[in-house]
């Protein structure tokens, strides 16, 4: 099978909606997969069906044993993430010592450095992935981050290392994956193991340079790069300078599409870009998909 993820240096460069659109255009042969966990929005557009949800458990995070505490103030000294404080709710004792699991980073200093055992370390659940069928009768791996935490990169994996299996056991030749912007963990874990990376971007000044660190890392990954630039008509210069980073780097400008309003008209009334009666806009995605197809291919 071959594996595209779709990237960009940021949000808002319509990254989600074109990834949206190759989809369809791929059809049933693509499993989907949205590893945009922290603020996952393809399933707007997709409308699923869940067949399957499954919670995700990652990290642990500090509980205090009230019976056990003597109010010592060891943790409240020693937490350097101020995690650990007075009780604010009526629920509890006057003077209790609590952990707000939002500031928890689950460091283990307090359970270690407690003089009365008074500090467990337990286990949480860090949000939820499910295996759907799309309103297009796509197979489709996404995810839900619980607020406040940090383990995105783990479930980046967990919803790509899914949406293999699908395309293993069902025989589809594509697994396209929606990335999450930028370069960080999640990135890095979306672009593990892809054989194609398709970088949108948008022609602005900071456009450019995001272009050039995801390039970048990219490379890191010896993944096939390829560039799509969004809004191409807002700024000639940032333009040129993408071109000339991309031509000097062996990146191929697939695409070059005009600022264009629908884009956000067909978010807004849940279609995706083959579905707004644009010819415009259709015949690019479809352009890009068929260029994608003929030349990407599994490593």
């Amino acid at each position: 099978m071959t594996e595209i993820v779709i990237a960009s240096g940021k949000g808002g460069t319509g990254k989600t909606s074109i990834t949206a659109a190759l989809g369809v255009a791929a059809g049933r042969r693509a499993v989907m997969a949205d590893c945009d966990v922290d603020a996952a929005n393809l399933h707007l557009l997709y409308g699923p069906r869940h067949q399957e949800a499954h919670e995700f458990w990652s990290g642990k995070k500090a509980v205090i044993d009230q019976d056990a505490c003597t109010l010592c103030g060891t943790c409240l000294e020693k937490c350097r993430f101020d995690a650990i404080g007075p009780a604010e709710t009526t629920s509890r004792a006057a003077g209790t010592l609590v952990v707000d699991p939002l500031s928890c980073e689950g460091c283990a200093v307090c359970y270690h450095l407690c003089p009365e055992d008074a500090i467990a370390m337990i286990d949480v659940m860090a949000g939820e992935w499910f295996v759907s069928k799309s309103r297009f009768d796509h197979w489709f791996v996404h995810a839900r981050l619980g607020i406040g935490q940090e383990s995105s990169g783990k479930l980046v994996s967990k919803v790509k290392d899914e949406a293999r299996a699908i395309a293993s056991r069902e025989g589809n030749p594509f697994v396209i994956v929606d990335g999450p912007p930028g370069i960080g963990c999640p990135v890095i874990a979306s672009f593990s193991g892809a054989d194609h990376v398709l970088i949108v971007t948008e022609a602005t000044t900071s456009g450019a340079h995001d272009l050039q660190r995801v390039v970048a890392l990219a490379r890191q990954f010896e993944a096939e790069t390829s560039c799509v630039i969004n809004k191409a008509d807002l700024n000639d210069d940032a333009r040129r300078e993408m071109e000339r980073f991309c031509d000097a780097n062996e990146v191929e400008v697939i695409h070059r599409i005009p600022y264009l309003p629908i884009f956000f008209e067909a978010l807004q009334e849940g279609k995706t870009l083959l579905e707004t009666g644009n010819v415009e806009i259709e015949r690019a995605m479809m352009d890009i998909w068929d260029h994608l197809e003929r030349n990407t291919s599994p490593r």
